[in-house]
């Protein structure tokens, strides 16, 4: 079993090898906190101009779907050069979009900060990034607890930057608040060259004699890899929606401002225990099972928080519930991926489940915008957030958990 990731391996001492996963974790403690509080400028900057929330909505589902379109090529590039170049790339992208966003004046430049540049900036300079490296530069034996800290900090970073980016946008203006901002992902310039070392040597297993390309076709084919496809684009749609739209249904609901931003942030914290959660009892339990669970446990949660009066506890009580089922999916989903087709292509198949991530994220953020000025209410996209949640936990139950079979005329082809 791999280490647990609430304290390192014994005999883990290598200097390099602590800077490594120090710099990954620090950037994904800040690109994964600023890129979950973007629905608490939905308000100030829609106010400010006289927007619709939809206009705000459509810039940051772009957003996503941008980043789902970026990661698959950024992952490449780092397979092909290293993260280094990756990371810095991409966290300029999303510095500069941040600063233009403080700027822009109309739907169009707002689009093209937030929405694109951010979104390219994301695919670059992520937790998905940062935990693809740690995967091919850390050694087997550390190789878990490393990537439990990647993704343990960036929860713990969505519990720092809501608060914090609430206060700024307080105290100083929406427009200050987007500046501070970059300026903290501007560090990560820095932190990328801490996030290098020496590939390590992929052990192969049975069924990698396959080539990218059949393992793809493979995998297209498979009736459970499609599952998950489907099952994680309502993830991404169940996730962004809440995470853009949570604050500005609350600020109708006449919650106070910092009951929102600290709702963000305990959704984070939550998701620490929840994600590490899930990863040990996938050890023990079905994949399939608890992927199920949780999509049924989203949509009870949701109903729950609909059907009761929102108050300041309700809130809380709420965020910290989806923060237990946020990104608990996560090693659950690419568990079963390794588990169907090895690890030798997981980066690509996992990619596409992501992007598949992406696209729900574009629908759940834009639609939310959408319904709202068509009926100047969030109560129809809650539910169909809860109905969707009920879908997937029905889509993972046929889910054959166990190798994806290697066609014989497919094994013996040469390419």
């Amino acid at each position: 079993m791999n280490p647990s990731p609430a304290a390192p391996p014994s005999g883990f001492s290598a200097p390099p090898l602590l800077v490594l996963v120090g710099c990954a974790c620090a950037i994904s403690l800040i690109t994964f906190g600023v890129r979950s509080i973007f629905g608490l400028f939905t308000d100030p900057v829609t106010e400010t101009f006289g927007w619709t929330r939809e206009t705000f909505a459509f810039a940051i589902a772009l957003q996503n779907l941008m980043w789902g379109l970026t990661q698959p090529f950024a992952g490449a590039l780092v397979d092909r050069y290293g993260p280094v170049r990756v990371l810095v790339t991409g966290a300029a992208c999303y510095a500069a979009g941040l600063a233009l966003m403080a700027v822009s004046a109309s739907p169009l430049t707002l689009t093209l900060s937030a929405g694109v540049l951010v979104g390219i900036g994301m695919g670059g300079a992520s937790f998905v990034t940062v935990l693809g490296a740690l995967g091919k530069l850390m050694p087997a034996s550390h190789r878990g607890w490393a990537l439990g800290m990647g993704t343990a900090a960036g929860s713990l970073g969505q519990f720092l930057f809501a608060p914090l980016g609430q206060a700024f946008i307080a105290g100083y203006g929406w427009q200050t608040a987007a500046l501070l901002l970059a300026g903290g992902v501007a560090m990560v310039l820095g932190l990328a060259f801490g996030v290098r070392g020496t590939p390590q040597t992929a052990t192969v297993e049975q069924g990698t004699e396959l080539t990218l390309r059949q393992t793809l076709c493979l995998a297209m084919r498979h009736p459970s890899y499609v599952y998950l496809l489907l099952g994680f684009s309502v993830c991404g749609f169940q996730l962004a929606f809440i995470t853009v739209h949570l604050p500005p249904y609350l600020n109708d609901q006449g919650v106070d401002a910092a009951i929102a931003g600290w709702a963000i942030g305990a959704i984070g914290l939550a998701n620490v225990l929840g994600a590490y959660a899930a990863g040990m009892l996938s050890t023990r339990l079905s994949q399939r099972g608890l992927l199920s669970f949780i999509y049924f446990a989203r949509a009870v949660a949701i109903m729950l928080f609909m059907s009761f009066p929102i108050t300041d506890a309700s809130v809380l009580l709420f965020a910290t519930a989806m923060g237990l089922l946020w990104l608990s999916t996560v090693p659950l989903t690419s568990g079963l991926v390794a588990l169907m087709f090895g690890t030798r292509f997981m980066a690509t198949l996992f990619g596409l489940i992501f992007l598949s991530h992406q696209v729900g994220s574009f629908f759940g953020v834009w639609l939310g915008g959408r319904l709202f000025e068509l009926t100047a209410s969030y109560q129809l996209v809650w539910w169909l957030t809860a109905a969707l949640g009920a879908a997937a936990g029905l889509i993972h139950l046929p889910i054959r958990e166990r190798p994806a079979p290697r066609p014989a005329a497919m094994l013996g082809a040469g390419g």
